[in-house]
């Protein structure tokens, strides 16, 4: 007698659960990585639309270089300069990139996902200036982000609201969804070191450290500039 053999469907709903610990959660890992790419694309694209606008229409736009007042000058130096700096986000690439896969690879709840896309995006967005985009929403400048926006002391753009906005929500949800699963279940398993091998677990820390070096880099190199050219 033959037996039916039967195949496993890959789980693509988009319907939200809710954990035991209260959080709610997407329930495929293909939509939640196509809300994280859209989200992404919005805030660069709604970032560059501004920079496009604010470098032909705003007094106090300018090309920041990679200036900070969260780094100290020596590093504030090696952003700035054309050589050393092109490796640093070269550097911002492979980190970017990493810090991506980790929230698109395991299931993870809104108030993780939304903060941590909309923070990632600022990022990238500015990014994208230093790796050439400046070309299109600032011809003729120097390569940097273009800031426009006068808040005082220093000069941002839309890119750095979304950073500023975005990180502490992230850093909060993080820290709220250990705090849940350890409330509930006893454990830390909110964002579990998962894989049965030496290489799997590796791959996992990495994902972990470059999403920690993800938040560090986009709070203290996206944010206040050093004026250069306008």
């Amino acid at each position: 007698m033959s037996q039916r053999a039967t195949l496993a469907v890959p789980e693509t709903s988009t319907s939200p659960r809710r954990t035991p610990s209260g959080r709610v959660e997407l329930t495929g890992v293909i939509p939640q990585a196509l809300i994280v790419v859209t989200l992404l694309v919005a805030v660069v694209a709604l970032d560059q639309a501004f920079k496009w606008w604010g470098w032909r229409h705003a007094p106090a736009a300018m090309i920041n270089r990679g200036g900070s007042p969260f780094v100290t000058p020596t590093v504030d130096g090696w952003y700035a300069d054309p050589a050393t700096g092109a490796r640093l986000d070269l550097l911002d690439v492979g980190l970017l990139s990493i810090a991506v896969s980790f929230l698109v690879l395991r299931r993870r709840s809104w108030n993780v996902l939304v903060p941590g896309a909309v923070m990632l995006g600022g990022w990238a967005s500015n990014l994208l200036d230093r790796l050439g985009l400046h070309h299109w929403t600032a011809p003729g400048s120097v390569r940097g982000a273009v800031d426009f926006i006068d808040v005082g002391r220093i000069v941002v753009n839309v890119a750095d609201a979304f950073i500023v906005v975005g990180t502490p929500l992230f850093v909060v949800a993080v820290s709220a969804s250990y705090l849940g699963v350890w409330a509930t279940t006893g454990s830390t398993a909110a964002f579990p070191v998962t894989g049965t091998t030496t290489r799997g677990r590796a791959r996992t820390w990495t994902r972990i450290l470059a999403l920690t070096g993800a938040v560090g880099r986009a709070a203290a190199v996206g944010s206040a500039r050093q004026p250069t050219v306008g």
